[in-house]
């Protein structure tokens, strides 16, 4: 595996056999709650923002190499996606105090992001569907972080005015 396939890839969590999107979210979930153990907020949308744009490229010259458009297996767009998600829910979370708001915050993260990546409303399927190359495959997963992030934000509002 090169460098390439292996970055694409999320270090090999597209490859999984069954469900390679939910796989790749999944770990880019648990990637990113580690990393933000140790780096701050903004280092974390900085090193979103690089995946995202080198995603791009990458994704161009792996479909470049193979002829093939949004293999299964990619899955740094989720990665991208599911990152910009979390930022959104665990700064909102920050600014909370109900009980269980970060796990609630995490969880509904998750669910709000694969709700959006298979759903592909509005735009977002627009996008999958007709934009080529590096940019369609990154852009939709793209725009559902956005509206899953604003989602989780509602959510976590909701319940804290509830509550």
């Amino acid at each position: 595996m090169d460098l390439n396939r292996l970055f694409i890839t999320f270090g090999g969590a597209g490859l999984s056999p069954k469900a390679p999107g939910t796989v790749g979210s999944f770990m880019a979930l648990i990637a990113g709650l580690l990393l933000l153990k140790v780096i701050p907020m903004e280092t974390f949308f900085m090193l979103t923002l690089a995946i995202t744009v080198i995603g791009i490229f990458e994704i161009n010259k792996y479909e470049a190499k193979t002829g093939s458009h949004d293999d299964k297996s990619i899955v740094i767009d989720e990665v991208s996606g599911m990152w910009i998600t979390l930022m959104f829910a665990l700064s909102t979370a920050q600014t909370l105090s109900f009980p269980y708001v970060y796990e609630i915050a995490v969880v509904s993260s998750f669910a709000t992001f694969r709700l959006f990546d298979i759903w592909k409303p509005s735009t977002i399927g627009t996008i999958d569907r007709k934009v080529k190359g590096g940019l369609g495959v990154m852009g939709d997963d793209i725009l559902a972080g956005i509206a899953s992030g604003l989602l989780t934000i509602l959510l976590l509002l909701g319940i804290d005015k509830v509550l």
